[in-house]
């Protein structure tokens, strides 16, 4: 298992989610003081495809650079705002759902278990008094 290339992924899929994140941000505030300017935006990340960053922002620097430097402005700004917390919550994320499909696999292999063995008609009986 590579440890160091897993990470450098890891990084560049949360690099790339930043950029999209900063994205929607710059979107919104241009759709409340510049709405051309925010229908022009969207429709070049439509066309553009946001799931590059790097790639997106150096497209994005050749049409329109104070957009570019805004948006990898803000794009900083989110990481260095949630970089602190943001392995904590992976790890307790991970485990709570890890735990989540532990238990659902648990119950329907109880539920499994209980069918193929069904309780006797004595043992109904019992039960039904």
């Amino acid at each position: 298992m590579d440890l160091k290339r897993v990470a450098k992924d890891t990084a560049k899929v949360l690099s790339n989610y930043m950029t999209y994140q900063a994205l929607r941000i710059v979107l919104d505030q241009l759709g409340e003081t510049d709405p051309p300017q925010a229908l022009w935006l969207h429709s070049f990340s439509a066309n553009q495809g946001v799931q590059d960053g790097d790639a997106y922002l150096q497209a994005l620097l050749v049409e329109k650079q104070e957009l570019a430097f805004r948006i990898m402005t803000v794009r900083q700004h989110l990481a260095a705002e949630v970089a602190d917390f943001l392995p904590e919550m992976v790890r307790t994320n991970i485990q709570q759902s890890n735990m989540e499909y532990r238990r659902q696999y648990l119950e329907r292999m109880t539920q499994l278990s209980l069918s193929e063995h069904p309780a006797s008609p004595e043992q109904q009986t019992d039960s039904d008094t």
